[in-house]
């Protein structure tokens, strides 16, 4: 059996977000302010400023760091989940303003979609 232990730093730059992506394609940004990961047995445990999320490893396919202008994002990391969002398809159609972001993620179909709360706009990927 050969194992190979690596080690190394890495910095996040201009990247606002770690972007975690399991083998379902569900993505979970995390803000890389004061990030942390440790593993501990079969999971990976990631820590910011905003608390620690656990992931399983043999379910973890991907991490990649990302801005949040024209970038993936988890919406509910980067926009106020609880206040109004306009939703726009990625050629510019509105699909309509929804009380918060939970409301609008029930309604919309697997796709691609711009999402604003008033001060920002993100592109999102529905997975269904």
């Amino acid at each position: 059996m050969f194992l190979l232990v690596c080690a190394g730093m890495v910095q996040a730059g201009e990247y606002a977000f770690l972007v975690f992506t399991n083998t379902a394609g569900t993505q979970t940004a995390l803000k890389v302010t004061n990030l942390t990961m440790k593993v501990n047995g079969t999971q990976l445990d990631v820590t910011n400023e905003d608390g620690t999320v656990n992931f399983s490893l043999t379910e973890l396919a991907s991490m990649q760091f990302r801005t949040e202008s024209g970038e993936w994002a988890d919406v509910e990391n980067v926009l106020d989940g609880d206040g109004p969002v306009c939703v726009f398809t990625i050629l510019g159609s509105s699909l309509g303003e929804f009380d918060n972001m939970v409301q609008a993620a029930s309604k919309l179909a697997h796709g691609i979609y711009i999402v604003t709360d008033g001060k920002r706009s993100v592109k999102i990927n529905i997975h269904k």
